[in-house]
């Protein structure tokens, strides 16, 4: 059993809120974006996409609320753009930013259970990334 001390709790709790919010502004934004897709095979894979992030959010409220005892209330944090475009480009960018991150956490995990989780998590966000970068070059 690999253990963490308080302050690494702490840390760890701290980037799990991180994740919770992006995993929640992600949710948001691609909801608009599926709107704003060139067309329906694009939209239904972003609505897909969409599905993993809800997924996502929900196990990682699951993680804090049992590692804390409390409910986490998610917060817009980042802003979706407008244009399909450049919302593609956020969206890929963040995706590929994520995966690291996702892999940094399940590396301080303080459970084997939260650690396979966040790898699985990171799959999924570099698996979205390709999806959000072949609609980027498609044009």
């Amino acid at each position: 059993m690999y253990s963490i001390n308080q302050e690494e709790m702490k840390q760890f709790l701290a980037d799990l809120q991180h994740a919770i919010n992006g995993e929640y502004s992600a949710v948001e934004c691609y909801g608009k974006m599926a709107g704003l897709a060139s067309n329906q095979k694009e939209q239904e894979q972003i609505l897909e996409i969409r599905q993993d992030e809800k997924k996502h959010l929900q196990q990682f409220m699951q993680i804090y609320a049992a590692l804390t005892g409390k409910q986490y209330q998610p917060k817009i944090t980042e802003e979706c753009p407008a244009n399909y475009r450049l919302a593609l480009l956020a969206a890929f960018e963040d995706e590929q930013n994520t995966t690291d991150f996702y892999h940094e956490l399940a590396d301080r995990a303080p459970q084997a259970q939260i650690r396979k989780l966040f790898r699985r998590a990171a799959a999924d966000e570099q698996h979205h990334a390709v999806w959000f970068l072949s609609y980027l070059t498609i044009r």
